[in-house]
């Protein structure tokens, strides 16, 4: 097969999507190198990456890259043209990961990645601009693609919610995997942490300051555990940049009287975040939404003890092996964190769990489904669209 790739998040300071293609393009190239691969490091006109794929380059026998731009406008001009699979060399596959959705190819099949649909669920969760962006990929993909991966069943069922026309047959759930090996354990901590925080004695939070996190409902949960337990209280460690609409995060933190007890690493290398997700005492993850929740399943795979929110995918992510709480229930989320910081045997049974959750998540099986997928897509006719 020829198969194109969408990488184009896939570079330094990725997230979650940019996670989900990077290694999946990886777990590809390993487990079947006998395809020709061109991966696209600029894809469209939502995301743009310049240095893309100087600083994040793939192994491989019959790698290379699909044209490379440097512009957003040229990258926009190019990909929303007609004769589309000519100029990529007529792929029999190409995979969209970054939102934004192809609408002129008329040969490849079109396979596109679908993350999440947050941006339609609560408008104050991100900007009217990335909202108008995301839902113009979405909406197209709804039109234009022959096949849908969702990374959740939770966001296969949204999809279809929002648009029923849509072959529920060709709309397949491939999940996300940690990108951490056993190479990556030890790691190292953050330098902010040093004299702050104890190995074992922290609470630890993953993930970018924004609405949709719900770090503040968080906080406001850890200020009444911190009132009750006073000095036996553990330190909250919040692990990832600042988003959208969180400006006064800091000056909220202030006003609950925990500026000094929490600690805000910024964003974290991947050796850093291994060493807090190996020493934390619990993993939170409140998130109001997730497509999947990569923190989730990151923690449990380094025995971080978790309690996340009941919400969308995370209990798919979680299974049995967390505390599953209500997102809007502060007082909830504080009395879980008295009565885990009272019980260290309860603990160490998490950490079995954890582990044993984490170990039903593989690349090489999400990878070989998405093979299987191509595959079938390439025996099949191209969805009629439009």
């Amino acid at each position: 097969m020829h198969i194109g790739f969408d990488i184009s998040q896939a570079g330094t300071g990725k997230a979650g999507c940019g996670y989900y293609a990077h290694a999946l393009a990886r777990a590809l190239l390993e487990l079947a190198p006998q395809h020709h691969y061109a991966l696209y490091p600029g894809f469209g006109d939502f995301y743009f990456d310049p240095h893309m794929p100087l600083r994040n380059p793939y192994p491989g026998r019959d790698v290379h890259y699909g044209p490379r731009h440097l512009s957003r406008d040229a990258a926009a001009e190019f990909w929303n043209t007609t004769g589309l699979d000519e100029a990529l060399g007529h792929p029999d596959i190409v995979h969209a990961n970054n939102f934004w959705c192809p609408t002129t190819l008329r040969g490849a099949r079109l396979v596109y990645t679908l993350h999440d649909l947050g941006f339609v669920t609560d408008a104050a969760w991100s900007t009217e601009e990335n909202r108008i962006g995301c839902f113009d990929g979405v909406f197209r993909a709804a039109l234009a693609a022959d096949w849908i991966v969702a990374v959740s069943e939770a966001s296969r069922r949204q999809f279809l919610d929002y648009f029923p026309h849509f072959p529920p047959d060709r709309v397949r759930v491939i999940h996300p995997c940690s990108r951490f090996t056993g190479a990556q354990i030890a790691g190292e901590p953050p330098q902010v942490l040093r004299d702050r925080a104890q190995p074992g004695r922290f609470w630890l939070s993953v993930g970018t300051i924004e609405p949709r996190k719900n770090q503040i409902r968080l906080a406001e949960a850890y200020a009444r555990y911190l009132a009750q337990s006073g000095a036996d209280a553990m330190p909250l460690v919040l692990a990832g940049g600042t988003g959208w609409r969180m400006e006064d995060f800091s000056a909220r933190l202030q006003a609950l009287g925990i500026a000094d007890r929490v600690i805000l690493t910024g964003y974290v290398s991947d050796a850093e975040l291994v060493w807090l997700y190996r020493h934390c005492y619990a993993n939170l993850y409140p998130s109001l939404f997730e497509g999947f929740g990569l923190p989730v399943l990151e923690g449990m795979q380094f025995g971080a003890p978790t309690l996340s929110s009941d919400s969308t995918s995370l209990p798919e992510v979680a299974g049995g092996a967390a505390w599953l709480l209500p997102p809007h229930d502060v007082a909830c989320w504080s009395a879980a964190l008295s009565r885990l910081a009272a019980a260290p045997h309860e603990r160490e049974a998490m950490v079995a769990r954890s582990l044993a959750q984490a170990a039903r998540f593989d690349w090489q099986r999400s990878a070989a489904a998405l093979l299987a997928l191509y595959e079938e897509a390439l025996v099949q006719p191209r969805r009629a669209v439009w």
